[in-house]
């Protein structure tokens, strides 16, 4: 399921534990990392596509996370031509995604790599928030970086160092910020019917995918 653009909408998942350290995956049979991700189904809202992925790829149930924030809009990144099926490669250019902040409220034994009979990760770890991009896949590089420095507004975690992959992003959002409007940085209001706990969510996160 593609956009008119091309991309392909997709969740992932920035899960924190009580030292505001991220869950850090290993790509199955590879030595890439990443956090858990995944395409959102026809007919499917942002939000119930990142329960669902939450549940297929680590195991966990909703009652185990609390929903901190999420970007304000979709982050793209494009797949090189070489990584794309031939038969997809002139409508396919990439994925959008939407990028949520989860505060884990379990134990780590609870996290199951093997929910499904098709695992993402062979191995875990809990990594520093400003997770080394050295270890991502070159192409998701990029989105990585935007949607760490944009999150990193809802924790009290330290600014990333002078010199580092996230420093010059950093300083970019924070003269945005200065410039911008109060307004703008709030989230549009949300469904009543969705209850206390979806307050600090935008509308994007109950709106269904049809493209």
């Amino acid at each position: 399921m593609l956009d008119r653009e091309g991309y392909r909408p997709n969740v992932c998942i920035v899960l924190v534990n009580a030292r505001n350290e991220v869950f850090w995956g290993k790509r199955i049979r590879e030595h890439a990392w990443q956090f858990p991700q995944g395409g959102i189904k026809r007919g499917e809202t942002p939000l119930e596509a990142m329960y669902r992925e939450l549940n297929e790829e680590i195991g966990l149930l909703p009652e185990h996370v609390e929903v901190i924030g999420h970007t304000r809009d979709w982050l793209r990144y494009d797949v090189p031509r070489r990584w794309v099926k031939r038969q997809w490669r002139d409508h396919y250019r990439g994925q959008k995604q939407l990028w949520f902040l989860l505060r884990f409220l379990g134990r780590d034994f609870q996290v199951s790599l093997r929910a499904t009979s098709h695992p993402e990760f062979d191995a875990w770890r809990w990594a520093n928030y400003w997770v080394p991009l050295s270890a991502v896949i070159p192409f998701k590089r990029r989105v990585y970086q935007q949607a760490l420095v944009e999150l990193a507004r809802f924790l009290p975690v330290a600014p990333p160092l002078p010199r580092s992959e996230y420093a010059s992003a950093w300083r970019e959002a924070q003269q945005r910020d200065r410039t911008q409007l109060p307004s703008a940085s709030l989230a549009p209001p949300v469904p009543p019917e969705q209850g206390n706990a979806a307050r600090r969510l935008g509308a994007i996160c109950f709106e269904p995918i049809e493209c």
